[in-house]
């Protein structure tokens, strides 16, 4: 890094997704086109560009939100930064551990108790058993979950679930945590104290970099905010000047919907 300040720096970072247009897979499509006479298409398959040439960097007490329209790119600069998807071009560099929160209960197996996951999904986000021991009970009182951490997943709801998947990620501090609309599922208590315990993580020189919907909440939480358009950052700045900015965007958007 060129800064020690600098936990995440991407420097023209391309993403591109690959769109099949000739789903012709198996041997019965192949007679059911041929009986039919159904044309192959002459293109079978082209790039859907997700993020375009980003440059962008967190440095340590930041916390960043980014903010946009869906399909903007948001989610999917969570995911290079976070190393679930590989970028088509560009140079990451990221100095610390992450700890990723995209997905509620993405390591969840949902055969397996609250008590179980709590070391299976601990086990995927890089903490040891050791680590896991000493916080199981914080973890278990934390997400309120009581005497269901001992019932399989899949009877949980959808806020039980987000508050255990909250609470192990966040259980031990990373350098860099990473949510993306993690916190939508859970009532506003819960929310609240979510809110306090990443105010804890990041007043211990962590970062945070969070996309979500909430403009209130990243009003709340965020001291820098990015605006993202059609896989560019098309703002950078304090969060009241990039809420000013993305209100503006979608004006414009209603008056040119075009």
């Amino acid at each position: 890094m060129k800064s020690n300040q600098e936990l995440v720096s991407l420097k023209g970072v391309s993403l591109e997704f690959e769109n099949h247009h000739d789903r012709t897979n198996s041997l019965k499509e192949f007679v059911i086109n041929f009986v039919s006479r159904r044309k192959y298409v002459k293109k079978r398959m082209s790039t859907i560009p997700a993020l375009k040439n980003i440059d962008f960097f967190v440095q340590e007490k930041e916390r960043v939100g980014i903010i946009g329209l869906n399909g903007s790119g948001k989610s999917s600069l969570l995911k290079v930064v976070s190393g679930i998807l590989k970028p088509t071009g560009g140079l990451i560099e990221i100095d610390g551990s992450v700890s990723t929160l995209i997905e509620i209960g993405a390591g969840f197996d949902p055969e397996f108790t609250g008590r179980e996951n709590i070391y299976l999904n601990g086990y995927m986000l890089g903490y040891t058993k050791r680590q896991l021991k000493l916080k199981e009970q914080e973890i278990i009182d934390f997400a309120e979950l009581g005497n269901m951490i001992d019932m399989p997943v899949k009877y949980y709801s959808s806020g039980m679930s987000v508050r255990l998947a909250f609470t192990i990620a966040t259980s031990i501090s990373p350098d860099i945590m990473v949510i993306d609309e993690m916190l939508s599922a859970g009532d506003a208590a819960f929310i609240a104290k979510a809110e306090k315990r990443i105010n804890a993580l990041i007043d211990k020189a962590r970062a945070l970099i969070v996309v979500s919907h909430d403009l209130n909440f990243i009003s709340r939480i965020c001291n820098r905010c990015l605006v993202m358009n059609k896989g560019n950052i098309v703002f950078d700045g304090t969060t009241g000047d990039a809420l000013s900015h993305y209100h503006a965007l979608i004006k414009n958007l209603e008056s040119h919907p075009n």
